[in-house]
């Protein structure tokens, strides 16, 4: 049966004629007829009687308006159910986040305090997840982005930080080329493998004590004065700013990175998303400011 063709009988029924009824939907009156006539049609039974003083439901009519009234019904019911929550921006986000990343947690605390009635659900994960298959809105990326089926929106960009204790430099001293680091014990982010920092225009592989995917793991070290590592700059910043980390090497820069926030390219934005995409991004000025 098609839907279209019973909301609009349904409108027939409710206003009396063919006219009043198209008049309710802004469809022209011999549409309206038409497809009426259609529905009589698929069903083989006459729902109208139709005389120069209007429409008047038959006993079939009379029946189908009785069990139809009440589903249209429904269905609007819940037509401005969503259009209410959208416009109050109520219900849930379903987030996708990097482990220990930390300034993540200040945005989506700012972004509640102004959303109070939105529910966040945060799954954090270093895995390259799938978002429809994982049920994830809007996923937080690190680095290039390169998929078709995915839309980036870009929020910054940054450059991780080569650091160690003073202690440290104060055992080893200060490292005043790439090729001295050979001299230090070294650990590095990776998810397997060996790992290789591009220091400026000099890539160089450190001959590492410690590998592992935690960045919260290195700072530990590096705080701890066992190891050279390099951190992102919100995880090492505070401990520049206090003297418990010192940055080292300031003219070989690590490469720029750069964070996307990922939906579904062939999925329409919802409100909820479409706030948390624009909110994330006015909010991260303020957010970076604290990185330098």
């Amino acid at each position: 049966m098609d839907f279209n063709a019973v909301r609009m009988f349904v409108s027939v029924a409710q206003t009396g004629s063919l006219s009043a009824a198209a008049e309710r939907l802004s469809i022209p009156l011999p549409t309206l007829s038409r497809r009426i006539r259609e529905l009589e049609q698929q069903l083989k039974v006459q729902l109208l009687e139709r005389s120069v003083r209007g429409t008047k439901l038959t006993d079939s009519g009379m029946r189908l308006y009785e069990h139809a009234s009440r589903g249209i019904e429904a269905l609007i019911e819940g037509e401005q159910a969503v259009i209410s929550d959208q416009a109050q921006l109520k219900g849930r986000l379903r987030l996708s986040l990097p482990p220990a990343f930390e300034p993540w947690w200040d945005v989506l605390a700012a972004f509640q305090r102004q959303y109070p009635q939105i529910q966040l659900s945060v799954y954090t994960t270093a895995r390259r997840i799938d978002l429809i298959e994982d049920g994830v809105d809007v996923a937080l990326r690190v680095g290039t982005i390169a998929h078709e089926t995915l839309v980036a929106r870009r929020m910054l960009t940054y450059r991780h930080v080569l650091v160690a204790s003073p202690a440290l430099i104060e055992r080893l001293g200060i490292p005043d080329t790439v090729e001295a680091l050979h001299s230090y014990p070294c650990a590095v982010w990776t998810q397997g493998g060996s790992a290789t920092w591009q220091l400026g225009d000099q890539p160089f592989t450190p001959d590492s004590i410690l590998s592992t995917n935690d960045y919260a793991h290195l700072r530990s070290r590096a705080l701890a004065g066992d190891v050279v590592t390099e951190l992102p700059p919100f995880l090492a910043a505070n401990a520049i700013r206090e003297g418990t980390l010192v940055a080292l090497l300031a003219d070989h820069p690590l490469p720029e990175q750069q964070i996307n926030l990922l939906y579904p390219s062939h999925r329409h934005p919802s409100a909820i998303v479409r706030a948390y995409l624009d909110f994330s991004q006015g909010y991260l000025g303020h957010l970076a400011s604290r990185w330098n």
